[in-house]
């Protein structure tokens, strides 16, 4: 079964409701973009990082357009020396690959070792956007579904402002 397959029965399973489009593999919300332009919804893009011991893990979720002050955001969430994970321990802790992050790898999480936290103004829409596992796709999901979704996988989550 595709990853992306597994995500979608998992919605399912859960009474949610989504809309996917197809497009051509992407690794930008740029590049992204050109496809979902005429659709509603807050692009995001999501970013996993870990501090410098590489002890705690964060699932950012922010604005597609938004730049991140990755020292700043280290600081309120008192996380010394935060950065991106490798490309191995991505694949360790999600399955994934780079230009796949998004929420949905929190299913291949077996330790459930990852803070989710979501920037404020990525929640300004009702419904956003995510890769589902895949990035050949990008689906569009109300966030009171995703909040759900992260309930039902029992993972918490904390809306932070990632501006100065």
């Amino acid at each position: 079964m595709k990853e992306y397959e597994i995500v979608y029965d998992l919605l399912k399973s859960l009474n949610i409701d989504y809309k996917v489009v197809e497009h051509p593999a992407t690794y930008t919300v740029e590049e992204a973009d050109k496809y979902i332009e005429d659709y509603e919804g807050t692009r995001t893009k999501t970013l996993f990082l870990t501090n410098k011991k590489k002890t705690s893990f964060y699932l950012l979720v922010m604005r597609g357009e938004d730049r991140l002050d990755i020292k700043a955001l280290g600081e309120k969430l008192g996380a010394k020396g935060l950065k991106f994970v490798s490309e191995d321990l991505l694949m360790d802790t999600l399955g994934l690959k780079p230009g796949f992050v998004s929420i949905f790898g929190l299913i291949n999480n077996k330790d459930k070792d990852v803070k989710v936290l979501f920037d404020d103004r990525a929640l300004e829409n009702n419904i956003i956007t995510f890769h589902p596992n895949d990035n050949t796709r990008t689906m569009f999901i109300a966030i009171e579904d995703i909040f759900k979704y992260l309930a039902y996988l029992g993972y918490e989550y904390e809306v932070v402002d990632i501006k100065k």
